[in-house]
C-alpha cells in the first residue's frame, strides 16, 4: 500500500496533470542541476506575482504546438483514404506507424537535451525540423503538384520530420517551463503545470473541431481541401516557434547534466553481461540479478534501478490499452464515415468526433477527483492505483464492445461482400407494363417485375468462372425476347428493360460494388428522353447523358437537398429536382419526360443510406475517456510516487514506449490479420480483458513502497556496515 506521503503526492500530481502533461513533466530535467554553475538571472514577473514572465511564452508555444499536432493528426486517416485512395487497413497501419514513431522519438529528444544541447536549444532545433515537416506535408497535399508517387513521398517525409519534432520536444517543453521558477516558488510551479495542461487540452479540443471543417467544408482544387487542413496547423507551428524564440531573453537556461536513462541502460547491460560471464557454480550467487553490476556502479544507483525495474515490469501489459485508445483517430473515424452525421442544426464531419475526447477529459477530471473518488472512499472501498488502472482497462474494453455492436448495425446497410465466381443483379423495369425476366439455368425473378417498381434487393448470381455468358429471356405482353450478356465475377449489375421505338429492349449496366466513401452520396442518370440532355446538379456539376436510356457515370456529391438543378435539352431549359441525396447512399435517377416546365424523374435507391446516427458513438467515447482518466493519469501518478527522484525520467521513457508499442500492435493486426471490422473490435476487447486479468494478478503481488523510506534504510545499512568495519580494524590493532 502506498504511504500517506506518497498518496498525497500522487493526488496532487493527478489534479494538476493529464496524460500529455505528464509525458513532459517527469523529465530528466525535473530536478535542479547540481554543482557549480553560473547564477541564473531572475526573469521579470507577471503583474507583481511570483510567476516569471517567460512562462507566458512557453504556454502560448505549447497551445500552438498541440493545435498543430492534433489538428494535423485529426484528418490524417481520411487523407490516406480519400487523397491516396488507400484501403482502410493500409490507412490505419500508416496512421499508427506515425503515432508509434511520435512516441519513440522522445527518447532521442531527452538524450539530446540532457547530454548535448540543453533543453532550450533542443526545443529550437527540433521545432525547426517540426515546421519543415509541416510545410512539406502541406505541399504534398496539393493535388496539382505531381502524381501520386510525389504526393506519397512528400507526405511520408513530412510525417517523419513531424514525428521527430513533436516527439523530440515532448520531454523538454514543460520541464523547461518548470526550470523558470525559483526553488522557493513550488506552489506557483504546480499551478503553472495546471495552466500548461489546460493549454494542451485547449489546443487539442479546438484543433480537432476546426481542422475537419477546413478539410470538408472548404473546397479547393475541386475537392476536399487537405492542403488547407494541413497548412493551418503548419502556420500554428510556425507561430509556436516564433513565440518561443521571442521569449529567449527572459528564459533561465540550465546546462545539460547528462542523461540518467543512458546510465540506467548501461547499468542493466553491464549486469546482464557480467552475469553471463560468471555462470560457474563455484561463483557465489547474488541476491538480485542487478547486483552483478556492483563491480562498476554504485550501490545507490543499483538500488534505484531496482526500484525502477519493479515498476517497469508492471508496464509490460500496458501497451494493449493504448492499442485501443489511439484507434479513435483511425478505426473509429472510419466507422463515423459510415454513419448519419445530421444533428439537425449542424452536420458533423466524421473526423470531428475526435474532439469529444479532450472535451470529456476536461469534464471528467474534476468530477472524478472531487466527487467519484471521495464517494468511493466514503464507501470504505480501497480503490488503489492498480485497481483504478484495471478499471480503466475494463472501461476501454467495454468501449470497443460497444463499437463492435455499432459496427454490426452499420453493416446492415452495406452491400453484400462478394466472393469469386459470384455477382449480384437486379431488374429496373422502365417499360409501361410488367415484365417477366428469366435467366437460363437460374431460378431468379419468380414474379413479374412491375413498371417502375423499386427493387428491394439484389439477387445473387453463381457463375462458372471469372466470366460467363448468360441468356436472358423477357416476357412482355405474351411476346418473348432473348438477349445475351457477359457477366464478370465480383460485380454488381442492373438490367434495364425499356421500350424504344415501339419495341422492348434491354441494357446491362454496372452498379457500385460498395458504399461511397466518407459519407458521400453517389448518383447517376438514365436518360429516357429521345434527345440528349445536359444536366447541372449544382454550380460545379455538369453531366451529359445521351438519349434512349443511356446511363451516365456515378457522380459523388455531399449530402444535401438538390432541388435547383437544370436540365438543358434541344427544346429548352427545365428545372431538375433530385430531393435529398443522403449519407452513403447510391441513387439511379431516370429522366422520364418533360412537362410543365420541369423534368419528371423517378429515383431508385441502389444502396441504402447510412441509418445509424453518429450519436451512437458517444457512449464509446464516454467510456474510453473515463478509462483514460483512470488508467493514464493514475498510472503515471502511481509510477511517479514509486520511483526515486533521479529516476523519474526513466519511468517517463518507459511510459512513452508503452504508447509506441500499443500503436505498433494495431499496425500489426491491421496488416497481418485483416478481418471484418466488428470482429477486429471484438478481438481487441477480448485481448484487453485478458491483459487486464494479467495486470491485476501482477498488481496483486506488487508491494507499493515509498522510495524515500527505502533510501533512508539503505543509508542506515551502509552506515552500520562502515561502523562494523572500523571496529574490526581497531581490535586487530590492539592484538
Amino acid at each position: 500500500m502506498v504511504g500517506d506521503k506518497a498518496r498525497g503526492e500522487m493526488n496532487a500530481f493527478r489534479r494538476n496533470e493529464s496524460k500529455e502533461t505528464l509525458f513532459t513533466f517527469i523529465s530528466a530535467g525535473d530536478d535542479p542541476p547540481k554543482g557549480d554553475f553560473p547564477v541564473q538571472k531572475k526573469s521579470p514577473k507577471l503583474c507583481g506575482s511570483n510567476y516569471p514572465l517567460s512562462i507566458a511564452f512557453i504556454v502560448v508555444n505549447e497551445f500552438c504546438e498541440r493545435f498543430s499536432y492534433y489538428g494535423m493528426r485529426a484528418v490524417l486517416t481520411l487523407y490516406f483514404l480519400s487523397f491516396f485512395h488507400w484501403d482502410e487497413n493500409l490507412s490505419t497501419a500508416v496512421y499508427h506507424a506515425f503515432s508509434a514513431l511520435c512516441y519513440f522519438t522522445p527518447v532521442i529528444g531527452a538524450i539530446m537535451a540532457d547530454s548535448w544541447l540543453g533543453k532550450y536549444k533542443t526545443i529550437i532545433y527540433l521545432s525547426i525540423v517540426y515546421v519543415v515537416g509541416h510545410l512539406i506535408k502541406s505541399v504534398g497535399a496539393i493535388p496539382s503538384l505531381g502524381n501520386q508517387v510525389v504526393h506519397v513521398i512528400l507526405s511520408m517525409v513530412g510525417l517523419f520530420l513531424i514525428a521527430l519534432g513533436t516527439g523530440g520536444i515532448k520531454p523538454c517543453v514543460s520541464a523547461f517551463g518548470g526550470d523558470q521558477f525559483e526553488e522557493e516558488h513550488t506552489s506557483e510551479r504546480s499551478k503553472f503545470f495546471s495552466i500548461f495542461y489546460l493549454s494542451i487540452n485547449a489546443g487539442s479540443l479546438i484543433s480537432t473541431f476546426v481542422t475537419p471543417v477546413l478539410r470538408g467544408d472548404v473546397k479547393c482544387f475541386g475537392e476536399d481541401c487537405y492542403a488547407l487542413a494541413f497548412g493551418v496547423p503548419a502556420a500554428l507551428m510556425v507561430l509556436a516557434l516564433v513565440v518561443f524564440i521571442a521569449g529567449s531573453g527572459l528564459y533561465r537556461k540550465t546546462p545539460p547534466q547528462g542523461n540518467v536513462l543512458l546510465e540506467v541502460c548501461k547499468c542493466i547491460g553491464f549486469a546482464i553481461k557480467n552475469r553471463l560471464k560468471n555462470r560457474s557454480r563455484q561463483i557465489p550467487k547474488r541476491d538480485h540479478w542487478l547486483d552483478w553490476a556492483s563491480e562498476k556502479y554504485s550501490k545507490q544507483l543499483i538500488g534505484e534501478v531496482k526500484m525502477v525495474t519493479r515498476v517497469l515490469f508492471l508496464f509490460i501489459p500496458l501497451p494493449m490499452f493504448w492499442a485501443l485508445f489511439d484507434q479513435q483517430g483511425s478505426r473509429w473515424t472510419l466507422q463515423a464515415t459510415k454513419m448519419n452525421a445530421d444533428f439537425g442544426i449542424y452536420i458533423l464531419q466524421p473526423d470531428q468526433m475526435q474532439f469529444l475526447n479532450p472535451l470529456l477529459i476536461l469534464v471528467f477530471i474534476p468530477i472524478f477527483d472531487l466527487w467519484l473518488y471521495p464517494l468511493i472512499n466514503m464507501c470504505k472501498f480501497n480503490f488503489t492505483p492498480i485497481r483504478k488502472m484495471a478499471t480503466g482497462m475494463i472501461l476501454a474494453g467495454m468501449a470497443f464492445g460497444l463499437a463492435a455492436i455499432v459496427e454490426i448495425k452499420i453493416n446492415e446497410t452495406d452491400m453484400p461482400r462478394l466472393v469469386p465466381e459470384e455477382s449480384l443483379i437486379r431488374v429496373l423495369n422502365l417499360a409501361k407494363n410488367p415484365v417477366q425476366v428469366t435467366i437460363q439455368g437460374r431460378d431468379l425473378f419468380q414474379q413479374p417485375v412491375e413498371a417502375f417498381q423499386n427493387p428491394t434487393e439484389y439477387s445473387k448470381l453463381i457463375l462458372n468462372g471469372e466470366h460467363q455468358n448468360l441468356h436472358f429471356t423477357l416476357q412482355h405482353q405474351g411476346s418473348p425476347l432473348a438477349f445475351n450478356y457477359t457477366v464478370k465475377e465480383k460485380s454488381v449489375y442492373s438490367l434495364i428493360v425499356f421500350e424504344a421505338e415501339g419495341s422492348l429492349s434491354s441494357r446491362l449496366i454496372t452498379d457500385l460494388e460498395a458504399k461511397p466513401e466518407n459519407g458521400l452520396a453517389a448518383v447517376r442518370f438514365i436518360n429516357g428522353l429521345s434527345q440528349d440532355v445536359n444536366l447541372t446538379i449544382d454550380s460545379k456539376r455538369f453531366i451529359a447523358v445521351q438519349k434512349n436510356y443511356s446511363a451516365s457515370e456515378y457522380s459523388l456529391l455531399e449530402r444535401d437537398k438538390y432541388n435547383n438543378g437544370k436540365c438543358i435539352t434541344e427544346t429548352g431549359e427545365f428545372t431538375l429536382e433530385l430531393g435529398l441525396l443522403d449519407f452513403g447512399a447510391s441513387y439511379t435517377i431516370v429522366i422520364t419526360n418533360v412537362s410543365g416546365g420541369a423534368v419528371k424523374t423517378w429515383k431508385s435507391e441502389d444502396i441504402k443510406a447510412n441509418n445509424v446516427h453518429m450519436a451512437w458513438q458517444l457512449p464509446q467515447y464516454v467510456l474510453i475517456s473515463a478509462g483514460e482518466v483512470m488508467f493514464s493519469i493514475t498510472g503515471l501518478a502511481f509510477s511517479y510516487s514509486q520511483s526515486p527522484a533521479s529516476m523519474k525520467s526513466v519511468l517517463q521513457a518507459g511510459w512513452l514506449l508503452t504508447v509506441a508499442v500499443g500503436n505498433t500492435l494495431v499496425l500489426v493486426v491491421a496488416q497481418a490479420a485483416p478481418m471484418a471490422q466488428w470482429a477486429e473490435f471484438v478481438l481487441f476487447t477480448v485481448l484487453l480483458f485478458a491483459v487486464c486479468v494479467i495486470f491485476s494478478i501482477m498488481g496483486y503481488f506488487y508491494v507499493s513502497v515509498d522510495p524515500e523510506d527505502l533510501e533512508e534504510k539503505e543509508e542506515k545499512r551502509e552506515t552500520l556496515s562502515r561502523g562494523n568495519t572500523i571496529n574490526l580494524v581497531t581490535q586487530k590493532t590492539k592484538l
